[in-house]
């Protein structure tokens, strides 16, 4: 399953990844129990750690003044921190089946395994480490599954992964003799039927997919929007350093002019392009540029807030002035605050001189610009599709998503792009995205990319998209999928349980 995203982009093995894991908990004997949830803990650990492993990209901080072990140390921790967090939520599912799956029926193992999965997703992308769901396995690469977002959200995505690999995992129980632990009948023929099932699934599903990827889109010429995307590439070495600070105010406005030249109507930089607090960032030439041009820029750089700071989104309008502020909500744990800092912050603060603390921006933000409402995405906020999926229920005609990532492996901007592709869909929504060293780019609301920008760059880009009202089924009603699974779920616990009681 860790081979389905990038670098290696696999998504077709998530189709079956999950099958073999399916299999030992469920076909697992009264004395094979005392190995879950090792086994579960350990096939998440391979999940997980494989798939955000490009963290491991953040060594050395030396350039930050952090020691060269120290480094080391804070890296290792955040990537073993992660991953056993990521790998809790494979152990509780497998708990979970062990209670719950054993004693019914095939189908109703099928429906509660299904539940389960999506229930605990939905828990975890709740909290503030969130990342990995199983759904963007699929993204940027299979478009048409990618559409079932539109629906109830990734965790539609999340449920038909499940779903196929429960009935391919079925299948092979029957057929290949282990017991079965609800009726104690195994059969070779209701194994081919399952599989049947399963492939039946399968091709359904990317049909409804296909359904909705088919439909035009509506584009009314008075709805389209210029913008242009700067990727400034400031190494992170140099970024909050002054050699830094100048190629940033250089590249920017340089970037920033040559892109006004050509009749947009704004400009998009990445986050904290300009490193600086908002009094300095209105004297920038930046901003001098914007007053002299005419053209709106959205900038990335950082608010002040009754003595702290956010990391923020600035709209400056064309008499450079500030029309509206978007303060980052979801901080990178460990870079911007410190998770559970009552009880990891004395270590964190042994390990590292650096100050892991940062305001966050109200979760109930709307960001208004001068072409209406937008969907304001800054870096790991991407992940959250919530988030997200409020902003567009109130308003948001089009995505902004601003990111850094020049600190990790190329592997987590790939990643990143997927995040990214996966909300476009969900919400009916353009997207542009600006980062600091890639990949910027833009991407229409069937998911497909317009334009990628290549890593490491310095790149300009000017593109055309179109502000859009529509509201999909999930971006009206949120993720409804989950709670109607947990209750039917239960329906069919409660039924087999009493079926099981009944005299015969």
């Amino acid at each position: 399953m860790g081979f389905t995203v990038a670098p290696v982009g696999a998504w077709f093995l998530a189709w079956i990844a999950l099958a073999p894991l399916w299999v030992l908990v469920v076909g697992s004997t009264n004395q094979e129990k005392h190995s879950l949830p090792l086994l579960p803990l350990v096939w998440g650990i391979g999940y997980h750690g494989v798939a955000i492993s490009w963290i491991v990209g953040i060594h050395p901080m030396t350039w930050m003044g952090v020691p060269w072990l120290a480094s080391l140390a804070i890296t290792l921790f955040c990537w073993v921190f992660l991953t056993l967090w990521g790998a809790a939520l494979v152990a509780a599912w497998a708990v979970g089946m062990s209670i719950f799956g054993r004693s019914v029926g095939v189908f109703a193992r099928v429906l509660i395994g299904v539940a389960l999965w999506c229930s605990l997703e939905s828990l975890w992308s709740a909290g503030a480490l969130w990342w990995t769901s199983i759904s963007y396995t699929q993204s940027p690469h299979n478009l048409v599954i990618l559409h079932l977002g539109q629906l109830s959200g990734p965790f539609t995505v999340t449920a038909a992964l499940v779903a196929v690999n429960g009935l391919i995992a079925e299948a092979w129980i029957q057929g290949s003799g282990i017991r079965d632990q609800g009726s104690g009948v195994k059969s070779k023929s209701s194994g081919f039927w399952l599989l049947a099932s399963g492939c039946g699934l399968l091709v359904g599903l990317h049909l409804v997919g296909f359904g909705l990827y088919s439909r035009p889109l509506i584009q009314p010429p008075e709805t389209a929007l210029k913008v242009g995307i700067i990727q400034g590439n400031v190494p992170n070495e140099i970024k909050l350093y002054p050699e830094g600070w100048q190629r940033a105010i250089e590249g920017y406005t340089r970037g920033y002019r040559t892109l006004a030249s050509l009749g947009i109507d704004a400009v998009l930089t990445p986050e904290g392009a300009l490193p600086f607090f908002q009094t300095e960032l209105m004297r920038s030439s930046f901003v001098s540029a914007v007053k002299e041009k005419g053209v709106v820029a959205w900038i990335g750089g950082f608010g002040e807030q009754e003595g702290s700071y956010t990391n923020s989104l600035f709209t400056i309008t064309s008499r450079g002035e500030i029309f509206s502020r978007y303060n980052k909500v979801k901080l990178v744990p460990l870079g911007e605050y410190i998770p559970f800092e009552q009880f990891l912050g004395s270590l964190i603060n042994r390990l590292s001189p650096l100050e892991a603390h940062q305001v966050a921006g109200v979760s109930d933000q709307v960001f208004d610009t001068p072409f209406g409402r937008a969907i304001a995405s800054i870096c790991y906020e991407s992940a959250f599709a919530a988030h997200l999926r409020r902003q567009a229920a109130e308003g948001g005609q089009f995505i902004l998503s601003a990111a850094n990532n020049a600190h990790y492996s190329p592997a987590m901007p790939a990643q990143h792009h997927a995040q990214d592709v996966m909300r476009a869909i969900e919400s009916d929504r353009w997207a542009v995205r600006a980062t600091n060293t890639g990949y910027s780019g833009i991407v229409d609301p069937h998911g497909r990319t317009q334009w990628l920008s290549r890593l490491n760059t310095y790149e300009l880009h000017a593109a055309t998209i179109y502000r859009r009202q529509t509201q999909t089924l999930y971006v009206r009603w949120g993720d409804w999928l989950t709670p109607m699974l947990l209750i039917l779920a239960a329906l069919a616990w409660w039924f087999n349980a009493t079926s099981r009681r009944s005299p015969s």
